[in-house]
């Protein structure tokens, strides 16, 4: 059949393990080959349907009736899915069930860790930009639309919102998605960046809707901790605002839902807790400023904001 056909033998091979459901030729009964080449050669127009199969290394073929049905396939699953172990364990240790996700996500997508489309970040997967538009341009994507959402922005506090549509397919109506952006919750080496993130975001978003992608995108997280993080992760005495995620996290959500410039909070945090630096407060002492601060946000937003103004004055007077 292969001769007749002019079919690559290699994978034919391929084809088979995959139709006798074992994990290599030789685990297959003899019964099962010879059902697979009865099977395949009495299909209609047998070279017409195997060669492009074939010369595309499709992998998960079966036979129903006198059909051929193909599920979604990766060219090389094996390699590239031991290639994305082999590299991503060098970075960071993960469990057995993130492999599992790992295998999954590579059969279905073709990620590539080595090209930069997965991230590894304390043992959770990671989808990159990078590797969301090459999978949409593997799926032949029709578009994406993207815009601002004017009455969600604020230019002058660097906090931008946009919308993104996909369209997958000539016919789709779009899958829509939404990101935003602001200092409080974009690493501090991207600071200034915050519009371009904000539109990544969305795009991200509206992407992994499009071709339900369950991991989320590296992009689209807050802050990864990090030495160079103006809310430095927990020191080595226990001090700072590092002490627990969700102190600092409150701490954003007041700063993102107020409207409030972080770095004059930092700076009005310092001399609320009457230390030289964060690093050098208390648990308690950064608790109750949160607190104070949350309370005055809420109930008179418009003096805490003179007050906050204060701390920008011997900044300008110095750079003067």
């Amino acid at each position: 059949m292969i001769q007749q056909h002019k079919l690559e033998p290699e994978l034919v091979k391929v084809y088979a393990v995959d139709f006798c459901g074992t994990k290599t030729l030789r685990d297959a009964g003899r019964e099962q080959v010879e059902n697979f080449v009865s099977a395949t050669g009495r299909l209609p127009n047998c070279a017409a349907l195997c060669r492009p199969i074939l010369a595309s290394r499709t992998i998960g073929a079966v036979l129903v009736g006198s059909a051929l049905c193909l599920p979604t396939s990766v060219p090389n699953f094996n390699g590239l899915l031991r290639e994305n172990i082999r590299l991503a364990r060098r970075t960071a240790s993960f469990s057995s069930r993130a492999i599992d996700l790992l295998a999954s996500i590579t059969k279905e997508f073709q990620f590539s860790f080595k090209a930069g489309e997965l991230q590894v970040i304390n043992g959770s997967w990671y989808v990159t930009h990078t590797g969301l538009l090459r999978l949409a341009r593997r799926k032949r994507c029709r578009g994406i639309h993207v815009e601002a959402i004017d009455s969600l922005c604020d230019s002058g506090a660097n906090r931008f919102v946009f919308k993104a549509t996909v369209f997958p397919s000539k016919g789709s109506s779009g899958f829509v998605g939404y990101g935003d952006a602001d200092p409080s919750n974009v690493s501090s080496l991207v600071r200034g960046a915050e519009m371009r993130i904000a539109e990544t975001r969305a795009v991200n978003r509206a992407l992994r809707k499009a071709y339900g992608i369950g991991i989320c995108s590296v992009e689209e997280i807050g802050t990864i901790p990090n030495p160079g993080e103006k809310f430095p992760p927990q020191s080595a005495n226990g001090n700072g605002l590092g002490t627990g995620p969700k102190v600092r996290d409150r701490l954003c959500q007041i700063i993102r839902r107020h409207k409030l410039d972080p770095e004059l909070v930092k700076a009005y945090a310092v001399d609320f807790c009457g230390t030289r630096t964060l690093r050098e407060a208390s648990r308690e002492q950064v608790e109750n400023f949160v607190e104070q601060l949350a309370d005055r946000a809420t109930k008179d937003r418009d003096t805490l904001l003179s007050q906050l103004s204060r701390y920008a004055q011997p900044k300008q007077e110095g750079a003067a």
